[in-house]
């Protein structure tokens, strides 16, 4: 999963618990929040690999159509969550649900996961981390919309600094020529900022992993009537690789992580490895594939990093 699944989950664990209050209502109990040796290795983890989709599909989308990549992602990730999530009825609750369920999977997996895609054939992967970022801003501007939140001084500040962020890397990296890519991957981060309210709001009577495993299995029956007109001549052996990696270690494996984490924390806690993963993106973009460390990332990373958190502060902390 990339990390906005499993803000979904966090948000989706929030709504239902708090974390001083006992165990929450989905059964998941949150232990003390010191910070013991296995707590610190899930964060460590959770933010490496959170920070790992973003060069993997660079590397995929050279050899793969994003249509054949995401169906890749979907099919492998729901096989292997489909063993966790059918023994304990998680993923039949999930299906009963099916409307709202479709709707979740539209706007979190199956319209992102295309529209990253195709704007990293255009743009290096630690712009399209460093954008897909802003998610937590955009959130905010929608609870506020939707009359849920209201948006306060510090979350004022927050918007302002997220999206002089987005404007200075536009301005110092993008061309008049990416900006369509720069378009796409700021309608993901609409998609997945809408997931959470989504799940949240009608999908609580759903566990997270009936949410998870079903949206899996809808995104890839809706993938599959294209995939036929995509699948490339031959596959090369680094496109097999990085979807065989986003399934696993991006994808199914993350939510088995955080789970525990959350179990650990607490889900306002959790949120924190959000803000390490665009840098993680950074790091890994310029140190693997050899991408540019330019003006616009540099100054633009921390303004939306902070601008994120400033963004999400009241909806963790309520």
């Amino acid at each position: 999963m990339d990390d906005h699944i499993g803000k979904a989950l966090i948000a989706d664990v929030e709504v239902r618990s708090d974390d001083s209050a006992g165990p929450p209502a989905n059964g998941i109990s949150v232990r003390s929040p010191a910070i013991r040796p296995k707590v610190l290795g899930l964060f460590v983890a959770l933010g490496l690999l959170w920070g790992m989709p973003y060069l993997l599909i660079r590397i995929a989308v050279e050899d793969l159509h994003p249509v054949a990549l995401a169906f890749g992602r979907t099919f492998l990730g729901a096989a292997i969550l489909i063993p966790f999530a059918l023994p304990s009825g998680a993923l039949k609750a999930g299906l009963r649900h099916w409307r709202w369920l479709l709707a979740y999977t539209l706007v979190e997996i199956s319209g992102p996961w295309v529209l990253i895609g195709y704007a990293e054939t255009v743009v290096n992967s630690s712009t399209a981390g460093l954008l897909i970022a802003t998610t937590p801003i955009v959130a905010a501007l929608m609870s506020a919309g939707l009359g849920h939140e209201r948006i306060g001084a510090a979350r004022l500040c927050g918007l302002l600094l997220g999206f002089g962020g987005v404007a200075l890397l536009l301005g110092a990296d993008l061309g008049i020529d990416k900006l369509p890519a720069a378009a796409a991957l700021i309608l993901s981060a609409v998609g997945y900022a809408a997931g959470p309210i989504i799940a949240a709001r009608k999908l609580d009577a759903v566990s997270s992993m009936g949410v998870v495993a079903g949206s899996l299995i809808l995104a890839t029956v809706i993938y599959l009537p294209a995939v036929p007109f995509f699948l490339p001549e031959k596959l090369e052996p680094r496109a097999v690789a990085s979807v065989v990696g986003l399934s696993i270690f991006c994808t199914a494996l993350p939510f088995l992580l955080l789970s525990s984490l959350i179990r650990e924390v607490g889900p306002a806690r959790s949120t924190i490895i959000t803000y390490i993963n665009p840098a993680v993106a950074l790091v890994l973009g310029v140190a693997v594939l050899d991408e540019p460390l330019t003006i616009g990332l540099l100054a633009g990373l921390p303004l939306i990093v902070i601008g994120s958190f400033l963004g999400a502060r009241r909806a963790q902390g309520s």
